[in-house]
């Protein structure tokens, strides 16, 4: 294992009938507010109302900002940061899922300087200070809740950069399971997709030969996404369930799992961003296509650690090496299939000619993320075995 710093600085307030404390909590850090939400289905649940309520009795000034998309963009950012140097405001708060919190980050990063928040996201700019940021979370995913990463699109050069700073923390984060209750199915299963990606980007990228707490534990919460999600498909307001997976969510990207494996990369998400720029395909879809094809790609080079998945998430006992490898991805990709989320580029209508554009548009990340060893013809290699 190798040395690491473990700092979380989020408060969590977990349960039923917290979002009630949103108000109190926001004005520890400010009074005036820009509260950033998505576009409108928390009108639709009643968080809306408890929230703004809150808020209001604690002396909250609050300035709305709505109308995030499932994948955020930089000209919505751009408006939010004008709108909180007009208003003076002094926190934000958000109010959803990844997208809103990733756009409330930029919006709070970008509102105390004068150049482009672009700048950010492509290493240009360094973020030094933010405004404070607490937030509601309306959907178990990104794990933004309580990182210190954001990811946003430029709609103008159809990239989608993410980038990670400790200054991006949010200051507290409210997880009330119950306000998952109106999550689509759909939309239920690409946030477990989304957390369990977080995890193999983990546990299959590091370099270290023996890693057992952190594969224990990583391997136990895909385990636990994958059945909480189940649970949560048979009944949408299953509350145990539905707090089973948010958790897990959560702990999946806070910097828990890659603690003491040293240097990690994030492959799949690299080309996952791309089907979101240019297709605006939902983020845990597009995840739900590259993750078999990179793991089929990455097997057939070092089977070892794809059999250990095999053997522990999904009990692939029996043949070789590379039998068990083979078995475990197909046994993931089945339950990709059982949750209806889709699982080749044809089915979120992307053309295999289409194949070099997006090998080329995820090469500009690669590069950023310093990911020397994924060159376009690697890219596109992988990204043929997701047809």
């Amino acid at each position: 294992m190798k040395n690491f710093v473990f700092h979380n600085p989020t408060k969590i307030l977990f349960g039923k009938d917290t979002i009630p404390s949103i108000g109190s909590e926001t004005a520890a850090l400010g009074k005036r507010a820009l509260m950033v939400y998505g576009q409108g289905s928390i009108r639709k649940n009643g968080i809306y109302d408890q929230v703004t309520k809150s808020l209001q009795d604690a002396g909250v000034m609050l300035v709305e900002h709505g109308g995030v998309k499932s994948n955020p963009v930089l000209s919505h950012v751009h408006r939010g940061i004008a709108l909180a140097k007009e208003n003076k405001v002094d926190v934000i708060v958000a109010v959803g899922g990844g997208s809103v919190l990733d756009s409330a980050k930029a919006i709070a990063a970008g509102a105390l300087v004068e150049h482009d928040v672009w700048k950010f996201f492509t290493g240009k700019k360094s973020i030094k200070a933010t405004l404070p940021l607490s937030c509601v979370l309306t959907l178990a995913a990104s794990g933004s809740e309580m990182n210190s990463g954001m990811v946003v699109t430029n709609e103008e050069t159809k990239q989608k950069f993410g980038f990670a700073n400790k200054h991006l923390y949010p200051k507290v984060s409210i997880l009330d399971p119950t306000a998952t209750f109106s999550v689509s199915p759909a939309y239920t299963a690409y946030g477990a997709v989304d957390a369990i990606a977080h995890v193999l980007e983990f546990y299959f990228t590091n370099q270290e030969p023996y890693t057992p707490v952190q594969d224990h534990f990583m391997e136990g919460l895909i385990i636990s996404c994958m059945d909480s999600c189940n649970r949560v498909l048979q009944d949408l307001k299953d509350y145990d369930a539905r707090a089973d997976l948010m958790w897990a969510a959560t702990l999946a990207l806070n910097g828990l799992t890659g603690a003491g494996l040293g240097k990690v990369g994030f492959p799949m998400h690299m080309i996952g961003h791309s089907l979101s720029a240019l297709y605006n395909a939902a983020h845990g879809a597009g995840l739900s296509v590259v993750i078999p094809g990179w793991m089929i790609y990455q097997a057939q080079r070092t089977p070892e650690k794809f059999a250990q998945f095999g053997e522990r998430v999904f009990g692939k006992n029996s043949g070789s090496t590379e039998k068990k490898a083979a078995q475990g991805i197909q046994a993931l990709l089945s339950w990709f299939v059982k949750v209806k989320a889709p699982t080749s580029l044809t089915a979120l209508h992307i053309s295999v000619q289409d194949i070099p554009l997006i090998a080329e548009n995820a090469l500009a990340l690669a590069k950023i993320w310093n990911m020397k060893d994924y060159t376009e013809e690697k890219i596109g290699e992988i990204l043929k075995l997701c047809v």
